[in-house]
């Protein structure tokens, strides 16, 4: 990070910590800290107006969180809610305005992330009108998982986490209960207590390709 700034904002730095299911943010609030996302990872979806959920994309390391923000001092424009413990560097949202608006660094770093931001959010707005839900459930779950064990626990396989699944998948509570029943007969998942288990991580990066990367 010595680098993105011209002079060094060390001592304006604070490490906030986020656990699993916080939200780091949410739709229409005032974003008092610049965050970037040194660990863990996070996901970003909107509420539409009939009160469903869409993901849009996981965030992880370097990830930027207020850059849109930053330039245009509005309210944020979605939610971001971590999927596992998460580790964040901030910095004074009016603090950061006052010391690096002229920053050219910082500036060029900031243009490169909203160019990014805008070409994958151009990428999943035809997310799923392209993709079978197959390949959405299987990237969902590998973003979601743990990277050690690849397990999954959702409460039980409960009805409100399932539906709040097919939600952000964009899909109906049965059509993910029949796909997730299919991965299980093809064995590339089981149910077990109050997990899903990854069985076949190759068969599950082959269907998830890069969807939500």
């Amino acid at each position: 990070m010595n680098n993105i700034f011209l002079n060094d904002l060390t001592k304006y730095m604070e490490l906030h910590s986020f656990n699993k299911n916080e939200h780091i943010c949410k739709y229409k609030e005032k974003l008092s800290y610049f965050y970037f996302l040194v660990h863990g990872k996070a996901n970003v979806y909107l509420l539409l107006k009939n009160g469903k959920s869409l993901l849009l994309r996981f965030y992880k390391p370097l990830s930027l969180i207020g850059d849109v923000e930053f330039v245009n001092d509005n309210y944020t424009s979605s939610n971001i809610q971590v999927v596992e413990k998460t580790l964040c560097i901030g910095i004074s949202m009016e603090c950061l305005r006052t010391l690096a608006l002229e920053d050219t660094n910082f500036l060029t770093y900031i243009i490169n992330s909203l160019g990014d931001k805008l070409e994958k959010n151009s990428k999943s707005s035809s997310i799923n009108l392209l993709y079978p839900l197959e390949n959405r459930l299987a990237s969902y779950l590998l973003a979601i998982s743990s990277p050690k064990d690849k397990s999954l626990d959702i409460n039980g396989i409960s009805t409100y986490k399932l539906t709040e699944m097919a939600d952000l998948l964009g899909t109906s509570y049965r059509h993910l209960l029949r796909t997730i029943d299919k991965f299980c007969k093809q064995n590339i998942i089981k149910k077990y207590k109050n997990s899903i288990i990854i069985l076949d991580i190759n068969q599950l990066e082959q269907l998830a390709g890069d969807i939500y990367e």
